[in-house]
């Protein structure tokens, strides 16, 4: 079984490059790839996570090279239960994507792009997620940054390339800071494999080894977008095109989360830092979700909303203890698929109606009670509505904070009650507005169609004024026209209703899955297993 590990990062990769190979044209040859190769990661990952839960880590060393020499891959329960998730969600979002090209024909995204990066984008995320060593984390990291400006910025239209800019420039400068804290951790142990440095950093002087911490959580806090190093994520994801979004809403802020929980718990065991954690846990939660209050935009809200519930997975960690890091693993699944589906419905509410802009909506739960139905379920979800899985994940959070007993837990603990309450208000605001009221006066009806044109013949577009066209409505032109009414295609529907499933899953499942997790934190806190597993007893 330790064979099949490579696979998750060999197998996107090949597949890309016989997307490059085959060209533009075959596009149905294209969408066969991709499925089925995802398909088929998503099977390995779930062969995975069954073998690592029954017989421990399993370690692969690519040309038999040991330790330090050699690239390390492992594969515990973390590492498989992330890659599972990951699996099932990137093959969900590609067929959404696919159903969306279905319909859009867009030349300015063409398929001989999207696919390739895709399947590179998540090529990377697997690497990281079974990385055994620092720089095989940088380069699972790096292999993401290129992956994902590509699929930032399609269509090249100057919101995304700016968008993208951001992104690069503070992503390369996180990787400079990644190279600093990889040299000083080699330059102290001679190494930079995980299982021997949890060895080694125990011999390195206090000073050193606070170093290479700060470091190390620096670079991984940016990538997860915690606070005050989470500016650049509101700005660069909502340009994106709808699929891209929900992907890396999902899963790139949790590779982020994936690497300060492996570290902290296998490199920096004792929580040294756990105040400082949970100081940048407790304004994540809050600063976060109060700047999703002030948003009218549905994206840029539920960007916010994705900075503020990094801080319920930091709390968990920060707190140390088994029930914590279980609470943290458990709601870090669930938050990848819900706030993956919730991007994906946002997506559909933009093609039905050609915007997210929450102040020119409504009507939704009429026009379409699908669409609001695929948005209600995740949004209370997300803001832990019994019994869902948001409400499992935060209550076994909430109880690892109480009977951790102390103040600061306490403090986070009522960060994490005032956050839920206010993720709730926004879900609310959102329902109300976007689907329950009346279509504004100021809004077409159902049936409207809005186009900007231009009457004169003169050549000059710069003085057209937008023009409406009804078709059985009368309606006042907004200062920014946009279509209001399309078909959204039955892929994409059927896309968002499985990782919808996906969501509810995990509150059928949730004995299981809170096992799997509290099995996963016991492993994690020994370090004895993983460390064994890669160098030998």
């Amino acid at each position: 079984m330790n064979a099949l590990v490579p696979l998750p990062v060999v197998l996107p990769l090949t597949a890309c490059g016989l997307s490059m190979f085959i060209g533009p044209r075959l596009r149905m040859l294209h969408r066969l790839i991709g499925i089925g190769v995802l398909a088929a990661v998503l099977a390995v990952d779930l062969i995975l996570l069954v073998g690592a839960d029954r017989s421990g880590p399993l370690v692969v060393h690519l040309g038999d090279f040991a330790p330090p020499l050699g690239v390390t891959l492992v594969a515990d329960r973390l590492a498989a239960l992330m890659l599972t998730v990951s699996g099932a969600v990137t093959l969900i979002v590609l067929v959404y994507a696919l159903g969306q090209d279905m319909v859009d024909r867009e030349e300015r995204a063409p398929i001989a792009v999207f696919h390739p990066a895709y399947l590179v984008l998540v090529s990377g995320v697997s690497l990281t997620f079974l990385a055994g060593d620092l720089v095989t984390l940088y380069v699972g990291f790096e292999i993401m940054l290129m992956a994902s400006f590509v699929l930032l910025t399609l269509g090249g239209t100057e919101p995304r390339l700016r968008a993208g800019s951001t992104y690069v420039v503070v992503s390369l400068v996180s990787s400079l800071v990644f190279l600093a804290g990889i040299a000083v951790a080699y330059a102290a142990c001679g190494t930079a494999n995980f299982a021997q440095l949890a060895v080694r950093l125990a011999e390195v002087p206090v000073g050193v080894r606070t170093l290479i911490e700060a470091l190390l959580l620096t670079v991984f806090g940016v990538k997860a977008a915690v606070f005050p190093v989470a500016a650049w994520l509101p700005d660069s994801y909502p340009t994106a095109p709808a699929p891209v979004t929900a992907v890396f809403a999902g899963l790139l802020t949790k590779v982020g989360v994936y690497s300060i929980l492996r570290a902290e718990t296998l490199l920096f065991p004792g929580n040294r830092l756990s105040t400082l954690l949970m100081a940048v846990a407790f304004a994540s939660l809050l600063i976060g979700i109060l700047g999703a209050v002030a948003q009218t935009d549905l994206k840029r809200l539920l960007s916010f909303t994705l900075v503020s519930h990094i801080g319920f997975m930091l709390y968990g960690l920060a707190l140390g203890s088994r029930g914590g890091i279980g609470g943290a693993i458990v709601y870090t699944a669930h938050h990848i698929t819900v706030q993956t589906t919730l991007f994906l419905a946002a997506g559909l509410l933009e093609r039905r109606y050609g915007s997210t802009e929450l102040t020119r909506l409504g009507g939704a739960a009429r026009t379409a009670p699908l669409l609001a139905a695929l948005w209600f379920v995740p949004a209370m979800n997300l803001a832990g509505i019994p019994p869902l899985s948001g409400f499992l994940g935060k209550l076994g959070l909430m109880q690892a904070g109480a009977a951790d007993g102390g103040s600061e837990a306490y403090v986070l603990l009522a960060a994490c009650a005032v956050a839920s309450l206010l993720t709730l208000y926004v879900m609310v605001k959102v329902w109300n507005l976007a689907f329950w009221r009346a279509t504004p006066a100021h809004l077409p009806l159902e049936g409207t169609v809005l186009e900007a044109t231009d009457d004169t013949d003169d050549g000059d577009d710069s003085d057209s004024a937008p023009v409406v066209k009804s078709t059985g409505a009368v309606a006042v032109a907004p200062a920014a026209c946009v279509r209001t009414t399309a078909r959204v295609p039955y892929v994409m529907i059927g896309a968002t209703v499985a990782a919808v499933l996906l969501g509810l899953s995990y509150t059928v499942l949730a004995t299981p899955l809170a096992g799997l997790a509290d099995r996963s934190a016991a492993e994690l806190l020994a370090r004895a297993p993983y460390v064994t597993a890669v160098l030998g007893p």
